[in-house]
Parts: C-alpha cells; sequence; structure tokens
C-alpha cells in the first residue's frame, strides 16, 4: 500500500523497549478516555499490596514483639482491633471495585473503545480493506482489544505497586538476613528471561494461525446466514466449506505441534525458576539458619516465613504482570499501528464545502490501478453538463464501476484530476462531497432493520415515511411493502426477528433503488440497479430513472443496451478507455462497436417464429 505501512515491525516478535512503549502508549489510550477508570485500577492494587505486606510483615512483626517483648494484653487488643476496622474499610472499597465498579466502568470503556476504533476503521480508506495484509492487521487489532488494552492498565498498576510493596519487604528482609535476597534471582530469570520467551513464542502461534482464523470465522458465519442455504442445499459447496474448514484447522493444529518442544522445555524452566526455587529454597535456607547455626530465633523464623512468602508472591506476581504486558504489548502493537496509520484519503477530510447545485463533472487524463496493479482507467477524460443524463456501457472489466469508484473519491487517481463545478474534488470537504451523491450500488446490501430504515438510511428528511413511501412507489415495489405485516416498518430478513420479511432479489433491488430515490442529493448514481429483474420490470424501472435524473446529473451503468437509449450521452469504454460517445442514435449511426453490441443484444431479444405463432395462436 501507498502512504504509511500499518503493517509496523513484521519480526514475530518486539524488542523490550518497543514492548515498554506499547504498553504506555495503552495506558495513555485509556487516560484519554476516561481518566477514572486508570485511578481507580492504582487505587485498588495500592490498598492490596498495602494489606498484603503490613499483615504478613509489620502486623505480625508486632504481635510477635508484643508478646515476646511482655506489652500489656490490652493495647494489643487495641491495636488488632484499629487495624481490623481499618482493613475492613478498605477490603470494602476493593470489593465495590472489583464486584460494582469496574464491571460498570468496563462496559462503558469497552464501549468507548470500540468507537474509537470503529471510527478509525470508518475513517481508512476502502483500498486498506481490500489489502489482505492489512485486514489480517486490523482483524488482530479488534480482537479482545478492550480486554487487552484494559488488561494492561491493571498489569501496570500491580508491577508499580508491587515494586513498592516489594522492597519495604526486601529492605526488612535484608536487615534480618542480607543472603536471603540471592533466591530473589531465580524469579527473575524465570519469568523475565524464560517468560519473555514464552511469550514471544505464543505471538507467533498467533500471528501464524490468524489467516486460518479468518477462514474458520468465515465458514462459521455462511453455515448460520440464510442467504447462502439454497445455494448450501442446491450444490456441494459445503464441501468446500468443509475442506476450508479442515484445512484450516489442520494448519492451525500443524503450527501448534510445530512449537510443543519449544513451549514444554521453555514452561518447566520458567516454572521451576519462578516457583520452586524461591519457596523450597529459601524455606530450607531459614530452616537452616534457625536450627543449625541458630543465626535466627524460631520468632524471626515465624516473621521472617511470613515476609518471605509474602516476598516471594510479591515477586512472582511482577513477573507474571510483566509477561502479561509483554504479551499484550505485542497485540497492542497491532492497535498502535492501525490507530497511528495515517489515511491516503481520510473520512474526515476537511475542505471546501461544495455547492448543491452542480454544473459539471469532470475527468481529466485520469488514469489508475489497483494497489500498483495493472492499469484500470488509461488517461480517461470526458465532461458531463448540468443535468445531464449519463449511460456508461461495455463489456465487463471496462472500467465503469472504477470510475464510480474515483467519482466517490473511494479511490484517488494515480494520475490526472477529477473535477466537480471545476474544482478538483481533493480540495472538497470529503463527507459534504459524498453528500452529493444517491447510489444503488450492484453489490448492494440489505440490512436487518426495517424496510423504512433501509430506504432512509438515517438521513433527515423533512417528512420521512411520506417522501419513503414515494419513493417505494416510483421504485415500483410500494405495493408489495405495504402487503407485508408492518407495511414500511416491517423488518427485512430474519437476522434478528423470526416474523422478518424475506423478499426476492428483484424485490430488494428495488428497494435499493427507492434508497437512491429517496435521497434527495443532486447526483444520482444507478450500477446495474435491474440485473435482478424481468424486462417489463426493467423497462418501468428505467422509466423512473430516468424521470429522477430531471434537474440533476446522473450516471448509470446497465449491461442491457436497451435501458440506455432515452440517455443523453452514452460513453462506450473498453480496457479503462473511452472509445466512443455521443446519444444512442449517433452511436447508432457511427456504427462502431456500441452499435455492434446492440445489433447483438437486439437480436438475442428477439422472439423465434415458433414463439410468435404460438401467442398468435393464443390470441386467436
Amino acid at each position: 500500500m501507498k502512504g504509511k505501512s500499518v503493517n509496523g515491525s513484521k519480526d514475530l516478535g518486539l524488542g523490550f523497549w518497543k514492548t515498554v512503549q506499547n504498553n504506555f502508549w495503552a495506558l495513555r489510550f485509556i487516560w484519554s478516555i476516561s481518566r477514572n477508570y486508570v485511578v481507580n485500577a492504582f487505587i485498588n492494587e495500592a490498598i492490596g499490596y498495602f494489606m498484603w505486606v503490613f499483615f504478613s510483615a509489620y502486623f505480625i512483626r508486632y504481635i510477635v514483639q508484643a508478646v515476646t517483648g511482655g506489652k500489656p494484653v490490652s493495647g494489643v487488643y487495641i491495636y488488632i482491633g484499629a487495624v481490623v476496622a481499618v482493613m475492613g474499610v478498605l477490603n470494602v472499597y476493593q470489593s465495590y471495585v472489583g464486584r460494582v465498579l469496574r464491571p460498570l466502568m468496563d462496559v462503558k470503556l469497552y464501549q468507548k473503545i470500540y468507537s474509537v476504533l470503529y471510527k478509525k476503521a470508518e475513517n481508512v480508506e476502502l483500498e486498506c480493506f481490500e489489502d489482505t495484509e492489512f485486514y489480517n492487521r486490523y482483524t488482530m487489532a479488534v480482537d479482545n482489544a478492550c480486554e487487552k488494552i484494559t488488561s494492561i492498565v491493571w498489569e501496570l498498576a500491580s508491577i508499580i505497586c508491587a515494586a513498592v510493596a516489594g522492597i519495604s519487604t526486601y529492605v526488612l528482609m535484608f536487615r534480618m538476613d542480607p543472603w536471603m535476597l540471592l533466591f530473589v534471582l531465580s524469579p527473575l530469570v524465570g519469568s523475565f528471561l524464560f517468560g519473555t520467551i514464552m511469550n514471544k513464542l505464543t505471538f507467533q502461534i498467533y500471528q501464524k494461525i490468524t489467516p486460518d482464523n479468518r477462514k474458520v470465522e468465515y465458514v462459521n458465519r455462511v453455515m448460520y446466514l440464510a442467504e447462502y442455504s439454497k445455494e448450501m442445499r442446491l450444490s456441494n459447496i459445503f464441501q468446500v466449506l468443509k475442506r476450508t474448514y479442515n484445512e484450516a484447522v489442520k494448519h492451525q493444529i500443524e503450527v501448534v505441534r510445530s512449537y510443543i518442544g519449544k513451549l514444554l522445555l521453555n514452561g518447566f524452566l520458567q516454572y521451576y525458576l519462578s516457583y520452586t526455587i524461591i519457596f523450597e529454597g529459601l524455606l530450607l535456607y531459614g530452616a537452616y539458619q534457625t536450627m543449625v547455626t541458630h543465626r535466627l530465633t524460631l520468632a524471626d523464623l515465624s516473621i521472617l516465613s511470613s515476609m518471605m512468602v509474602t516476598a516471594s508472591w510479591i515477586l512472582v506476581g511482577i513477573g507474571n504482570s510483566v509477561m502479561n504486558c509483554s504479551k499484550n504489548g505485542m497485540f497492542i502493537h497491532n492497535i498502535r499501528a492501525f490507530m497511528q496509520y495515517e489515511e491516503k484519503i481520510p473520512e474526515d477530510a476537511d475542505g471546501v464545502s461544495p455547492e448543491h447545485e452542480i454544473d459539471s463533472i469532470e475527468f481529466r487524463n485520469v488514469s489508475f490501478s489497483y494497489r500498483g496493479g495493472k492499469e484500470v482507467i488509461h488517461d480517461l477524460s470526458f465532461r458531463v453538463g448540468k443535468n445531464e443524463s449519463v449511460a456508461l456501457v461495455g463489456h465487463n472489466g471496462a472500467g465503469k464501476t472504477t470510475i464510480l469508484k474515483l467519482l466517490f473519491r473511494l479511490y484517488d487517481p494515480d494520475q490526472g484530476e477529477i473535477l466537480v463545478n471545476n474544482r478538483n474534488i481533493k480540495e472538497y470537504n470529503l463527507e459534504e462531497y459524498r453528500n452529493l451523491f444517491a447510489a444503488a450500488f450492484q453489490d448492494y446490501k440489505i440490512f436487518a432493520y426495517s424496510v423504512a430504515d433501509n430506504v432512509r438510511m438515517e438521513r433527515d428528511l423533512d417528512d420521512p415515511e411520506k417522501t419513503v413511501a414515494e419513493a417505494l412507489k416510483r421504485a415500483g415495489v410500494y405495493e408489495k411493502v405495504m402487503s407485508l405485516p408492518h407495511g414500511i416498518h416491517t423488518v427485512l430478513t430474519r437476522e434478528f426477528d423470526d416474523s422478518g420479511a424475506v423478499l426476492s432479489g428483484g424485490e430488494y433491488q428495488k428497494i435499493v433503488v427507492a434508497r437512491a430515490f429517496a435521497n434527495p442529493a443532486p447526483i444520482k448514481v444507478f450500477d446495474e440497479p435491474s440485473s435482478a429483474l424481468d424486462p417489463i420490470a426493467e423497462y418501468n424501472l428505467f422509466q423512473a430513472i430516468l424521470e429522477e435524473s430531471r434537474e440533476r446529473i446522473m450516471f448509470f451503468i446497465s449491461h442491457r443496451l436497451s435501458s440506455v437509449k432515452d440517455a443523453d450521452t452514452v460513453f462506450m469504454l473498453e480496457k479503462g478507455k473511452l472509445i466512443e460517445q455521443g446519444t444512442h442514435e449517433e452511436l447508432m449511426e457511427q456504427g462502431g462497436k456500441y452499435a455492434a453490441m446492440y445489433k447483438m443484444q437486439a437480436k438475442n431479444y428477439q422472439p423465434e417464429e415458433t414463439d410468435l405463432e404460438v401467442e398468435w395462436d393464443a390470441i386467436g
């Protein structure tokens, strides 16, 4: 892709500092969305570690010294009571955060995070989603993005608070026996060295199986969508889906198996160094110093044992949190790269507000290719005047739909420029510029909402229901819609509503055309709007479309040339070049490729003599 790459590092593992940067980027990202979330996370973790260290070290030490030192029992009871009261309040706060506040904050935060991610997805150019590598990165970015980002906040809070708690505990242990701190090295090696290796291995596996996950998800989706059900039952396509699913799962298994040896070895070393040596080693060392060298008393051993367990778990916790941050930091790399991707055609691009009255549209020496491939449009120039209807015709691959995509500014030309009202369309505010168009696409999509919602598409209309009804009438589908249980408020498809309406392909196509009719935009575009209609319905629809073209510019594409006869101008395209243009009559007189194509189609639509005889006999 052109522009700044969204791929970022191509390495399967990230460097230490890159991972650290990703973690703090996630922390800043959450801070920008909800400071309250970050503050509560740090307070909650600080309280937890404070109580842990206080009980295991200071509280136990006070009780042991009070008992061995002969302090009054009443003073000990008062101390215990005060501690219980304070700790009770802190426990209530932690319980409130864990059971009430965090779940509520998570829901709100998730909504905000996905709003930001989806807004970014909406803002990147269409080309990105046709780039497999970009789409894989996008998939990994949104895959459990909220859980990964919020996890980093809590893990960082845990690391920082645990570090403070650990230092205070180690100071006490050092005063009692400096050699105790040597055991700290074991979990450091286990957690930070082998834990990091385990994270990199996990991330490598995830990256390698992501394309397979997409295939598996696609098969799962196809299996329960009604729109695929007929083909599934009238063909053997299920075998293809099954084969795709099995091959994807097989490859996933092969990937995991190729890492089993490394995972087992590093996992064993990580566990042995992080847990076994520090716990058993410290206990054995403490027992030796008490029973053999007598350097520690039993009271010292009890205090030391309590602090030793706390210090060990703090260190293990830090190691686990660091590993989780390292692992999540690798995943955050995808989110960060996605969020920092610089769009070539940002949807929020500002600029000049276009005039609503369109006097001209011009392509000036425009050339274009998809992702650096073969040119689809080559040195194309034409001009469309005010209130002119234009038909784009030609064989498949001639560049007709690509011209419309360039006009919508879904893509920018590689060379040349496109002008509307004699101004380059790049100078316009993109959202306002796109509002100049009402379109009915060949590859339309019907949403699982009401007929009215599918026609209105949430546009601001003076009288929505009246506008929708009139648009449906002009598209020739009003009577069918009104025969549905709830009229224009009937839900289409049965995605979420078992009582929803399932219409024919032609009826859906008419609703999409009504969508364009209901939009008061000054430029109307119809891309193969009648491909699912019979000839009579097609004729009636094109008459309505041509009627719609009055007082506005209109483009339409149709493979059936009988539908374009009444257009003001016909552009005949071939391999991205404009080879003929004029009215239908002018092009027929020229006797070129348009005339030849028209005559061929007309011949194919001529009824056979036997058909005429049958019809005549039926009439007679």
